[in-house]
């Protein structure tokens, strides 16, 4: 199980990439981005401040590159 993990954490794309493909689905400045291990999958968090000052997280998987979730975050912390 442990190789398992060590495969697909090297198989994935890189935080730029991640930050690219989240600013290509919600336009604005990326202000945080965070990877996380949710229910057994790698995915990137970018959080990301619009020009209305509004503040989205993006999930992206982080082995194949596709968006998994987009949010609008209801407060600032």
């Amino acid at each position: 199980m442990y190789e398992d993990y060590q495969t697909s954490v090297r198989q994935r794309i890189s935080k730029q990439q991640a930050q690219q493909i989240a600013l290509q689905r919600v336009p604005g400045r990326v202000i945080h981005v965070d990877l996380d291990l949710e229910h057994g999958v790698l995915v990137y968090e970018v959080f990301i401040l619009t020009a209305q000052n509004k503040i989205f997280e993006v999930e992206i998987i982080a082995r194949i590159g596709r968006v998994r979730k987009i949010e609008q975050e209801d407060d600032i912390d």
